[in-house]
């Protein structure tokens, strides 16, 4: 039998949300408070990297650029990725201040030194939970930096020209592309996000394979700030570049990516048709097939 002191705890005061969903009815917003329809799209993309751009001196160990786009319906990442990962948080530090970086993780740096091997193994089969049940559109480029005959290219803005352009086909597919659609990407410095962005609007203004402005607005983000998408993003960078660097390894987390990837053959046919499409190697590798 429920008691009446503990119905009347969790039941909202007027205007205030319910303590826990589904507990009472959601209150009614009265139609003047409501916004108009705004011009935005339905979709956001948070974007990470991996590697330097730098061509000067190349790693030999990790001779690659990875930009990486996660594209998710707001809806979505609302109500279902962004509590997922702050429940993480909650569950594994007891806040959720913890930012999830890729290389202190697998250093084992800062907040992320573990009891044991049981205990990190536990974690990260936890974390890969989340980002396989998270729906997500993944579109990545890697850059060969070996390989790259436009030496007096920067890797970074290759990269994101076929980004972009991917993601423009992907708003065209969704219907989007009357709409603006906002690309979050972390600072990185004045003077490099000065040179992002001017390309980033060059390539939205009409220098891309279509001839046409596209719908997209840079957004960036301190490196500070706690975003669950550009920390997917961050996670998601590194094993998307290592399927080139190590071919032969196992890549647990780059299998589960495959079925991320934007695809030819939609959502019916995902894990196949990406290679050149949703994730494109340059230069081109003599496997991949051109678009």
């Amino acid at each position: 039998m429920t008691d009446k002191n503990d119905q009347a705890s969790t039941s909202p005061l007027p205007g205030q949300l319910p303590l826990f969903p589904g507990s009472v009815d959601m209150p009614n917003v009265p139609a003047e408070r409501e916004l108009p329809e705004r011009q935005f799209s339905k979709f956001v993309v948070y974007v990470d990297e991996s590697g330097d751009h730098g061509l000067e001196s190349i790693d030999p160990n990790y001779p690659v650029f990875v930009l990486a786009f996660c594209v998710f319906h707001k809806n979505h990442y609302a109500q279902r990725v962004v509590p997922s990962i702050e429940a993480f948080k909650f569950k594994h530090f007891g806040h959720d201040l913890v930012v999830l970086h890729e290389t202190d993780i697998r250093k084992e740096k800062g907040r992320f030194r573990f009891d044991s091997r049981q205990h990190k193994e536990l974690f990260l089969n936890e974390l890969t939970s989340i980002i396989e049940t998270s729906n997500f559109i993944l579109i990545g480029c890697i850059i060969d930096k070996h390989r790259l005959r436009e030496r007096s290219s920067n890797p970074y803005h290759l990269a994101l020209g076929f980004c972009l352009e991917t993601l423009y086909e992907l708003v065209e597919e969704k219907q989007q592309e009357a709409m603006t659609t906002h690309v979050v990407v972390e600072c990185r410095g004045k003077r490099e996000d000065n040179e992002l962005e001017l390309e980033f609007r060059r390539v939205c203004a009409g220098e891309n394979k279509f001839g046409r402005p596209l719908p997209f607005e840079i957004v960036f983000a301190d490196k500070k700030t706690n975003s669950s998408g550009l920390q997917l993003a961050d996670l998601v960078a590194r094993p998307i570049g290592l399927s080139v660097v190590k071919p032969g390894q196992p890549n647990r987390a780059f299998e589960l990516l495959t079925r991320k990837f934007f695809c030819s053959g939609g959502r019916m046919q995902v894990g196949v048709g990406f290679e050149g499409w949703g994730l494109k190697i340059h230069p081109p590798l003599e496997s991949e097939r051109p678009r």
